[in-house]
């Protein structure tokens, strides 16, 4: 496979992860499982949709909801992501916190730190924009194509490199493993994948440490795409006012 088919793969990846309808709406449940077994629940509703030019086409670019219902102690914040493709350009994230009534800017430099006090990372939940990352392809058999990604930036993440298996069928990446040189310490896993109105949708996925033996698992329920969110919803006003009927 030639470096434009492996990157021509890598776009048809990214496509159907994270750009599947031009909007979306899915309620979601976390599971937080600690090293010692102990456990937490979140419960929120994502909202996203993708930017088009002034000719409708798809820039790449994206805006993100997360509005947390439960527990109680985080009920009421929001996480707010506006993605961007370009390479030279960080994408902007900010979180709600009412009990403050602050949004807190997230430093580029924290993209890669825990989601709300999950295994997941503020990164996981938006996507990590290939452009990011220079990819090989390493083998394939029946079902998957395997691939190792190298960040461009080294500096700026805490792995070496990774390495991610697509799914042949779906073109949905389905397991990545992340490593500190020869060290495998993180894992993320699609492990419920359902066809919802024409797209292939993760509807279960998990992030294991594989250091200390904890890990988070999160379910997805009442998928829908195309059900036209207005652009007004994704603004800094809906951290303090949610658009309500979206959220039901």
């Amino acid at each position: 496979m030639s470096a434009e088919e492996v990157d021509a793969l890598v776009k048809k990846a990214e496509q159907v992860a994270y750009y599947s309808g031009h909007d979306g709406k899915s309620m979601a449940r976390m599971l937080i499982v600690d090293e010692q077994g102990r456990k937490q629940m979140r419960q929120f509703t994502i909202l996203r949709k993708d930017v088009e030019d002034s000719d409708g086409v798809d820039t790449g670019d994206q805006r993100m909801l997360v509005f947390f219902s439960r527990p109680t102690e985080v009920q009421g914040t929001v996480f707010r992501v506006e993605k961007h493709a370009e390479l030279a350009k960080d994408d902007d994230r900010w979180l709600y916190l009412p009990a403050l009534d602050l949004v807190k800017r997230i430093a580029a430099g924290d993209k890669r730190t825990s989601f709300v006090g999950s295994h997941f990372f503020y990164e996981d939940v938006s996507g990590r924009a290939i452009a990011q990352d220079s990819f090989t392809l390493l083998e394939q058999n029946d079902t998957h194509y395997v691939l190792k990604g190298i960040p461009k930036d080294a500096g700026n993440v805490e792995f070496s490199h990774y390495v991610v298996e697509i799914d042949k069928s779906t073109y949905l990446p389905t397991t990545i493993n992340f490593y500190k040189g020869s060290d495998n310490y993180r894992r993320v896993e699609a492990v419920s994948i359902e066809n919802i109105q024409g797209f292939p949708t993760v509807t279960r996925s998990k992030v294991s440490d594989l250091a200390s033996g904890g890990y988070t698992l999160m379910e997805f329920r009442g998928v829908q795409y195309d059900i036209g969110l207005p652009d007004n919803i994704f603004s800094e006003r809906s951290l303090r006012v949610p658009p309500q009927s979206y959220l039901n």
